[in-house]
């Protein structure tokens, strides 16, 4: 009774190890990924704001041309 005890806490103890190794060998991986998103999202927040500017703000055409042009050329 105690080996199989102690025996299925051996394995269990295994199993969590191994699986442990996979999800630590995914997060090397993940920094590359994370750092590509938090990029994308950078520039996604910047045109938001800028979107945001040009409809809140009433400085007239030739703002709102240049800052929309200033967008296509990102």
């Amino acid at each position: 009774m105690v080996i199989a005890i102690v025996l299925i806490t051996a394995v269990t103890r295994m199993q969590r190890e191994k699986y442990r190794g996979l999800r630590d060998a995914d997060d090397h991986a993940l920094p590359a990924d994370a750092i590509a998103s938090r990029e994308e999202i950078r520039q996604l927040k910047e045109r938001i704001a800028v979107l945001e500017r040009v409809i809140t703000d009433n400085h007239g055409s030739a703002d709102l041309s240049r800052q929309i042009e200033e967008l296509r050329d990102r």
